[in-house]
């Protein structure tokens, strides 16, 4: 599940920019932008990640913050290590 979920470049950028972000996380309002993908395609690769365990998501009225979960690459880690 994870090499799928980090199979695509897009997903990739979008964990590491939210892994960058000041406290760790960021709206996905905030997020199309930087990316230059449109807001479903990030909801989008937003759920693949929340499905693989990578992120995780906080609902804050009616926007989603998300935030890479602490720990969720080591198992990469020690994979490919």
């Amino acid at each position: 599940a994870l090499f799928r979920a980090l199979g695509d470049p897009g997903r990739l950028r979008l964990l590491s920019f939210l892994a960058a972000q000041p406290g760790g996380e960021a709206c996905v309002c905030n997020l199309t932008e930087p990316l230059g993908l449109s807001q479903p395609t990030v909801s989008h690769h937003l759920k693949v990640l929340l499905e693989a365990g990578l992120v995780e998501r906080d609902q804050r009225g009616s926007w989603a913050y998300y935030r890479v979960v602490p720990g969720s690459l080591e198992p990469l880690r020690e994979l490919l290590g």
